[in-house]
């Protein structure tokens, strides 16, 4: 890092800019007010692109879709109260995924804080629980120091959201300002290097194993290490099955590629797991919706977890070999040690289990059966088609979520972002927004619900100011799909709530918005609007008129084995 030796007086909103600059953000997501006035006023005099959001959850979406999409630190900034208070989902949701995010939110002079001053709120209480960490910045000479170590902290170690609570008069006090050293926190220091008599034992469970498989998470994609786990898989003979946040670390058109693990895993991932010996856990944290009734899970294998959070480890799932590291490095160290040893023919001692796995394939294959209404799955299988598996494709939650990872294949990582952990309705469309602006020339899709949709559908004022050639494909079957399905399947189809039959008409919503609005209702038109909504240069929402009680299979119960999977 530069050092600049000599002191300026500059401004807290001055210093903001300067820190932002030094950390090479080129874009914020943000909504103005009272609080962070003096931080907008000089916002203006840089050359730093602001995106103005519509509500200060979608910039939080936004910042984490950038982040994704960017490989970097995404950066959003919002007033105080309400304005604050409004990020907590969006802040919680990256927390759970592990996404490098910087909040900034604004908060009354130093001298109000505890009196109940208007638009007051102690943020950083409340969003202690779901923060990697958090500050309130109590004087202006601590703030550069505060900046640098929040973008350290953020995209250090297991990457996550960290808030920096900025008093008004703060903003506007001039101190004076030297640019801060590296960072050197005594208390927070991750390990990346993993321990070598670790690896050892793992290269020889490899050598020794009849049936293994890799589970990888995103934990993979976050470290960049997709390249050195296809080189471990087919170096060792390995099949991989991913989570649904590590879709895209592993390429989906390898025969080694065993599908989605989980709730609504592909059928021989889930059976793999439940028969494997070996279980490499790369990058992943056993979410219950992977594990199923974990007594029951991997009870064959020895399970060796590889991640960069010691807390993650053993904290769900027994396992032989724990080993701390970055997912990258860890992977790179197994491939070279694997070079140097003695590990025989595995081609030939896998080809056993290959075979084994090759049957399941074709006893229980993703499959539909499209007939006169329109299939949800028909819709991603074209989509698929068309963009050649080359788009970055955002999703809201739900059943649109779980029907984009069965059927849109993904061959690199970073072109599937979801709210994962978190599951959080109306995801998407802020993050399509945040992963255009990262990526501007490549093709960004939305898959959507037309509940899900809704929650933040005053982002599509946003795509249109800024011509963000966004694409929403809505699979609208007037539910709240993911609870019918439930409904239907364990309370006696009593749909309780679940129908949303006033929904808005989407294309004259796209049309009101200054966008494209296109519709499909019958299946020989689902391929003709995709095309037209794919080829053009605007904000487009193509509303396709599916199946309404179309559900996702296979799934697993609820508390049952993933093995144990219903299949129609």
């Amino acid at each position: 890092m530069k050092e600049n030796n000599e002191d300026q007086m500059l401004t807290g909103a001055q210093i903001l800019m300067r820190i932002l600059k030094d950390e090479g953000v080129d874009t914020i997501f943000g909504y103005p007010g009272g609080a962070v006035i003096d931080i907008y006023d000089e916002l203006s005099r840089t050359d730093i692109r602001h995106i103005l959001v519509r509500h200060e959850q979608g910039a939080v979406h936004a910042a984490d879709g950038y982040a994704r999409a960017k490989g970097k630190t995404g950066v959003c900034l919002v007033t105080s109260g309400p304005g604050a208070t409004n990020t907590v989902t969006g802040i919680a949701s990256a927390y759970m995924d592990s996404i490098p995010v910087v909040i900034i939110t604004g908060q009354v002079p130093t001298h109000l804080i505890g009196n109940d001053a208007f638009q007051e709120v102690d943020i950083v209480g409340i969003t202690r629980p779901c923060t990697k960490h958090n500050y309130l910045v109590k004087t202006a000479e601590e703030l550069a120091g505060v900046l640098k170590e929040a973008f350290y902290i953020a995209r250090s170690g297991r990457p996550g959201p960290v808030l920096v609570d900025i008093p008004k008069n703060i903003t506007k006090a001039k101190v004076p300002f030297r640019m801060p050293e590296e960072v050197n926190l005594r208390s927070y220091k991750p390990t990346y290097n993993p321990n070598q008599k670790q690896l050892q034992k793992i290269t020889g469970l490899i050598a020794e194993s009849e049936r293994p498989v890799i589970f990888a998470g995103g934990g993979v994609v976050l470290s960049k290490g997709s390249n050195e786990l296809t080189e471990l898989a087919r170096k060792a003979m390995i099949p991989v099955t991913t989570s649904l946040m590590g879709l895209g670390a592993f390429p989906a058109s390898d025969p080694l590629w065993l599908g989605m693990i989980g709730m609504h895993g592909t059928y021989q991932a889930n059976m793999s797991v439940g028969d494997c010996d070996l279980l490499l856990a790369i990058g992943v944290r056993f979410d219950d919706r992977v594990t199923g009734k974990t007594d029951s899970f991997a009870p064959n294998a020895k399970i060796v977890h590889i991640d960069i959070d010691p807390t993650s480890i053993r904290k769900t799932i027994s396992v032989s070999v724990p080993v701390v590291g970055d997912c990258r490095l860890t992977l790179d160290h197994l491939n070279r040690m694997l070079d140097q040893k003695e590990i025989g023919d595995l081609h030939q001692r896998r080809e056993k289990w290959l075979n084994r796995i090759g049957e399941w394939k074709k006893s229980n294959p993703l499959s539909y059966q499209q007939g006169d209404i329109i299939k949800p799955q028909y819709v991603i299988d074209t989509l698929f088609k068309l963009t050649k598996g080359q788009a970055i494709i955002t999703t809201e939650v739900g059943q649109n979520q779980m029907w984009a990872a069965q059927y849109y294949h993904f061959d690199r990582p970073g072109h599937f972002i979801t709210s994962g952990g978190l599951g959080c309705m109306g995801f998407g469309l802020p993050a399509a927004i945040g992963a255009q602006v990262a990526c501007p020339d490549k093709l960004v899709v939305d898959i959507a619900g037309d509940g899900s949709i809704q929650m933040n559908i005053q982002e599509m004022a946003t795509a249109v100011q800024y011509s963000l050639p966004v694409k929403i494909v809505i699979l609208n079957n007037r539910y709240l799909g993911m609870v019918r399905q439930w409904q239907e399947l364990f309370y006696g189809k009593r749909y309780s709530f679940t129908a949303m039959e006033h929904a808005p008409d989407f294309v004259k919503l796209a049309e009101a918005y200054g966008a494209v609005g296109l519709r499909a209702t019958k299946p020989e038109e689902v391929r003709p609007v995709l095309s037209e909504g794919l080829a053009s240069d605007k904000t487009v929402i193509m509303d396709f008129m599916v199946e309404r009680e179309e559900s996702v299979y296979p799934m697993v119960p609820a508390e049952a084995p993933i093995t144990e999977m219903l299949l129609v």
